[in-house]
């Protein structure tokens, strides 16, 4: 018997003063019963991050053709493509290929560096791709601030992300590790 995804609400206020972007967004999440309550709440920080009218969450680990979050014009084509975690080498060329703009949103420690120090010199040539680096301590409390019904707020300035919630709060300033040329 397949297990169902758990399917997690949340109500982001997001101010981001760095774009001039506020507004409350009511999202519905579903985890895949293999992803960890870490990895749910890093897309939630990414869509704190990107917010839009237009950014959605894909199916992500249920789909190896979608990206964990994304933004599309009117006419299809992907505007930004968000992937969290360590993708591998080919899944971001094929995602740079498709998309004007990627985004990786790096996390895990140790692990992080080891995935970087093997593909960092094969993406030098990709124009459009972003690769941030979470802190791991940030990370950690990630799952203590979320539940399955959240109302957060998001406060962007000046690069850095204040997440607030009923449950506690984070600040994070993502490290860039490769900025897309402008």
């Amino acid at each position: 018997m397949a297990l169902n995804s758990t399917v997690v609400k949340a109500e982001l206020q997001v101010s981001d003063m760095d774009r001039h972007y506020y507004a409350t967004h009511n999202l519905t999440l579903a985890q895949h019963p293999s992803e960890t309550d870490t990895r749910l709440m890093v897309r939630l920080l990414a869509f704190a991050l990107y917010a839009d009218e237009r950014l959605e969450f894909g199916r992500g680990l249920s789909d190896e053709d979608e990206a964990a979050l994304w933004k599309r014009d009117y006419t299809g084509e992907i505007e930004l493509w968000i992937d969290v975690g360590h993708p591998d080498e080919t899944r971001i060329r094929k995602t740079c290929a498709r998309a004007r703009q990627v985004v990786v949103l790096n996390y895990g420690g140790r692990a992080s560096d080891l995935w970087w120090e093997k593909i960092a010199n094969s993406l030098t040539r990709l124009k459009n791709l972003t690769v941030l680096d979470l802190p791991a301590d940030v990370v950690d409390a990630l799952p203590g601030i979320g539940e399955r019904g959240m109302r957060l707020n998001a406060l962007i300035q000046d690069g850095e992300l204040q997440l607030m919630g009923e449950r506690g709060s984070i600040e994070v300033r993502p490290a860039v590790r490769m900025a897309a040329a402008d």
